[in-house]
């Protein structure tokens, strides 16, 4: 599944000098469901909603603008609505959209791996389903969103011209360095770090998630199908710190590993790290990543320790509206 050409040199998006480094706090706002079986329609909980409102306050400690790319069930339920609707209306966070088709009207598709991922969807529904939540988010905020994130990633090769379409004007859909392709999802592994033109005409700019590969072998790490390895030969590599990857998140990835991430992000002129987690780590008992409560006081303690570094580092927080009053064009 292809999304858009693999950039050149010149599609490289370029920043105002004194921009200087900066980062982009991103999270998947969503219900929950068991990451470990298959996905369904029904039988999700949304117990974490309300979790935010304190996550919200360790962002607002360290001067970050965070932003939550919200999906169906959130912005459906009265709490999202609030909470999301009041948070835009005060400048205190921006909220884009996070298209999860399985839970988003209108369901006209069966519920399969394929159909999980919005991109694979027929051209008419992935766009039925995109405007029905770009019309709720709008309603419930105020504010016509313009960044976006497909749900696993998922975008395919009408989603550009969706995005044209309805102005949006910021995606953050590719996970670099990391290819779904076996599980009928796409393929990011070549796809660059660095914010890139979509569309220099119409403005659509792609801010991946910041995903670096550490090891003797990190400059070859696109060549490595680390998707088709399995775990063992992945530990090994990592082990003899041959190559692994850090993604800049805070779910499976220690302290110490991201801020290896971090450095290296900086070493190789990365203007903007774009992190990211899901909002169900935020509350014991959702993901894989927090079971317990003491995990919950890690997570947050994770958040402290990697921000105050970010800080030392002099790498500043920004938002979709800093990054875009920055952007030369």
């Amino acid at each position: 599944m292809t999304f858009a050409r693999l950039p050149g040199k010149d599609d490289f998006v370029h920043f105002s000098p004194d921009a200087g480094p900066r980062y982009l706090v991103t999270v998947d706002v969503e219900e929950e469901f068991d990451w470990t079986r298959p996905i369904k329609r029904e039988g999700y909980s949304l117990e974490a909603v309300e979790a935010i409102n304190d996550f919200q306050t360790l962002c607002e400690e360290y001067g970050v603008t965070p932003l939550y790319l919200v999906d169906w069930p959130v912005i459906s339920d009265p709490r999202g609505k609030e909470i999301y609707g009041r948070l835009v209306r005060e400048g205190r966070a921006e909220v884009g959209i996070q298209l999860h088709p399985w839970v988003n009207p209108p369901f006209d598709e069966e519920v399969t791996q394929r159909n999980t991922y919005a991109g694979n969807l027929p051209k008419d529904l992935e766009r039925a389903k995109f405007y029905a939540l770009r019309d709720a988010i709008t309603e419930a905020t105020g504010t016509q969103p313009i960044a976006y994130r497909a749900g696993r990633y998922g975008i395919g090769p009408q989603t550009l011209n969706l995005l044209r379409e309805a102005g949006v004007r910021y995606d953050t859909s590719v996970r670099a360095n990391f290819d779904y392709s076996q599980a009928e999802g796409p393929d990011f592994s070549r796809y660059p770090l660095k914010p890139y033109w979509l569309d220099k005409a119409l403005g659509i700019i792609e801010l991946p998630v910041t995903s670096v590969y550490w090891g003797l072998l990190r400059r070859q790490g696109s060549h490595f199908p680390l998707a088709q390895m399995a775990g063992l030969t992945r530990s090994l590599m990592a082990r003899g710190r041959l190559l692994e990857r850090i993604s800049l998140t805070p779910e499976g990835i220690s302290v110490d590993e991201v801020i290896r991430g971090i450095d290296i992000a900086l070493d190789d002129g990365l203007p903007i790290l774009n992190f990211s987690f899901h909002s169900p780590s935020l509350k014991a008992g959702y993901t894989p990543y927090v079971r317990k409560d003491e995990d919950v006081a890690a997570f947050y303690d994770w958040w402290h320790r990697v921000l105050s570094y970010l800080s030392q580092r002099g790498v500043q927080p920004t938002s979709i509206a800093g990054i875009d009053a920055s952007v030369v064009r």
